[in-house]
């Protein structure tokens, strides 16, 4: 496991994803200008450029990486000063960044029915699955932002993570308790 040694890396990660959207805009600016994406695909829906993404990704780094820390600050079976990422945060990373990709991947090549199932599969997710959590959102919004920008996927994230928040710590722990008490009676 990886130690964090400070929580210099929350900054760190910020400032790499500011470079990286920044080196992102800067391709789009030389290559046709910076792209812009109206909602639903629909030109008569306000379009909303990429640009925005220079604010909002590092931004919403900082605040997942805050999340993300403060977690594993309180479930660490070691010591205050030395916490450890666990490999299940990696793994929720890596796997929801390789979904945002793949259903990026997918729309723009144009598999309508492939990006109906990775869009409808991710519903499902939610439901099994705890992918409210910070390294969640935040790889699945930067698997997303080369072909959508950072707004939508934000918001898309942001729906996701609302069902399965609101499934895993409100709906599935009233179930059990009622489940407990059905069977004590």
């Amino acid at each position: 496991m990886r130690e964090l040694k400070s929580t210099k890396w929350r900054n760190y990660a910020s400032e790499l994803v500011f470079l990286l959207e920044f080196l992102h805009l800067a391709w789009e600016h030389t290559h046709g200008g910076i792209v812009s994406h109206h909602f639903l695909a629909r030109a008569d829906m306000p379009a909303i450029s990429n640009a925005w993404g220079l604010i909002l990704l590092p931004a919403l780094t900082w605040f997942l990486a805050g999340r993300i820390q403060r977690r594993v600050a309180l479930h660490s079976s070691s010591t205050a000063a030395k916490p450890e990422f666990p490999k299940s945060i990696v793994i929720g990373f890596v796997a929801t960044l390789l979904f945002g990709a793949a259903l990026s991947v997918a729309f723009v090549g144009g598999y309508k029915d492939i990006t109906s199932y990775l869009f409808f599969g991710m519903l499902l997710s939610a439901v099994v699955l705890p992918v409210y959590r910070a390294e969640c959102v935040l790889g699945f919004v930067l698997g997303m932002t080369l072909t959508f920008g950072a707004i939508l996927p934000t918001i898309i994230g942001a729906i996701i993570a609302t069902v399965s928040a609101a499934l895993h710590l409100g709906v599935y722990p009233v179930i059990v308790r009622g489940w407990i008490w059905f069977r004590r009676t």
